[in-house]
């Protein structure tokens, strides 16, 4: 009998690859003014404590667009914006660096906790703020004067490296400053883009409040490369400028965006701790595309993996075979060639799949595209209701076995499977839980 104690046992022990592969990698993390009037707040500062305590090195951007906003209403101002950005004149400037101030103290408040029976227990996070921003004017941009609005000129990386070394966590306000000792208001966005880049950053985690991008048709995009951006349909403004973000700091060299909920209660967590996450993952490309195979393919994949069946890794593939199989296939294709492979076949009846066929090209090996398509077929097989995969193997059992995957004795097969079995191959079996 499972009980709650030890389900949550084993959900610990899944957690220990992502735990390993987290420690001493930095994250930078944008929060906009949104989150901090939202009741999850103290919760997403919980989270970042654990992540703390994992090891993570952790740069905090906070935002504060609309404690400005209500900070201007309460003094009876009122500010232009033209292409999207706010003017900022020397009275609103005061209401910048208020409402900015003032929520970072609050940010620096639940950082500090420490009470028993809480989840900071005993977390004795230190946090550093300063002048880590350096600033320019935009200046006059089709005749408008934007006065202290600004972009950011340089980010002091060796002192945000230097202090995340330390073990604190440094946080960002929205304010840059200017050599000449002027102050500037500065769009979230652009500091956590040129952040995250240039400290070299692993991810750059943006909270929002949808579960992450929802396309045209209000599903959310759990996965899209940058190259693939352009062609989504994003109908909500601020989810479409997250992306744009994700895009710019991709291209700028971060691997790995992610755009979460600060709705969701741990939804941190999950995104980083569990295989689907929560939100949208957005990742480098480097002109590398995955999609599902076609007819026009055939030729493409019979000329991918003949080397291999030559050398009898493969079972051989007719071209017949391959045209009434084509469906299962998923490419990776690179300046409209195709790279890798690999194919799905269900076994609905017995809740499984057989993974096969995944090969690379021998010019991209090494760069983990194998595990790229396996995890996408694995979530492939998860959207079709199977709780299990297998493959069969004559030369490459180590490879699935660091994937995941036990060996299992050949009466597992399903039945439909076993009847095929090739006896003068003796492939080995494996078997992978989803």
């Amino acid at each position: 009998m499972t009980t709650p104690g030890r389900a949550n046992i084993r959900w610990l022990r899944n957690t220990a690859p992502y735990i390993n592969a987290h420690r001493g990698k930095t994250f930078v993390l944008m929060l906009g003014g949104e989150v901090a009037q939202h009741e999850n707040f103290s919760n997403i500062f919980h989270d970042i404590a654990l992540l703390n305590s994992l090891g993570v090195r952790l740069v905090l951007i906070h935002g504060s667009r609309p404690q400005i906003a209500e900070r201007l209403a309460q003094a009876g101002q009122q500010t232009e914006f033209h292409n999207g950005m706010r003017i900022t004149d020397t009275a609103a400037l005061e209401h910048v660096k208020d409402a900015a101030g003032s929520l970072r103290a609050q940010i620096e408040a639940l950082l500090s906790m420490g009470l028993p029976n809480s989840p900071m227990q005993g977390a004795r996070i230190r946090v550093c703020s300063g002048n880590f921003v350096t600033a320019r004017p935009i200046g006059v941009v089709d005749g408008v004067d934007f006065h202290h609005t600004g972009k950011v000129r340089r980010i002091d990386v060796t002192g945000i490296r230097r202090q995340l070394e330390d073990g604190s966590i440094v946080l960002v306000s929205p304010l840059g400053y200017s050599p000449t000792g002027e102050i500037f208001s500065l769009a979230l966005e652009d500091i956590a883009v040129h952040c995250a880049s240039a400290i070299g950053a692993d991810k750059l985690i943006m909270f929002g409040e949808a579960e992450g991008v929802l396309d045209s048709a209000g599903a959310l995009v759990r996965q899209c490369m940058t190259g693939e951006i352009g062609r989504l349909e994003i109908p909500d403004r601020d989810q479409a400028a997250m992306l744009s973000a994700a895009r710019s700091a991709c291209l700028a060299g971060v691997s790995r965006c992610h755009i979460i909920s600060y709705n969701d209660d741990c939804a941190l967590l999950e995104e980083l701790f569990t295989h689907d996450g929560s939100g949208t993952l957005v990742a480098n490309d480097n002109y590398e595309q995955s999609r599902e195979a076609n007819i026009d393919d055939v030729g493409g994949i019979l000329e991918l993996i003949a080397p291999l069946e030559q050398q009898g890794i493969l079972l051989k593939r007719s071209r017949e075979l391959l045209e009434t199989e084509i469906a299962q296939f998923l490419l990776l294709e690179r300046d409209h060639r195709i790279i890798a492979c690999a194919a799905l076949y269900p076994f609905e009846e017995d809740g499984c799949g057989e993974i096969a066929c995944i090969v690379s090209h021998p010019d991209y090996r090494g760069g983990r595209r194998g595990q790229r398509l396996l995890k996408e077929l694995e979530q492939r097989a998860r959207r079709q209701g199977l709780d299990r995969v297998f493959v069969l193997t004559t030369q490459t059992a180590h490879w699935f076995i660091e994937q995941g995957f036990i060996e299992q004795p050949r009466d597992a097969l399903p039945g439909r499977k076993q009847s095929l079995y090739n006896l003068q191959r003796n492939s080995k079996v494996f078997f992978k839980a989803l």
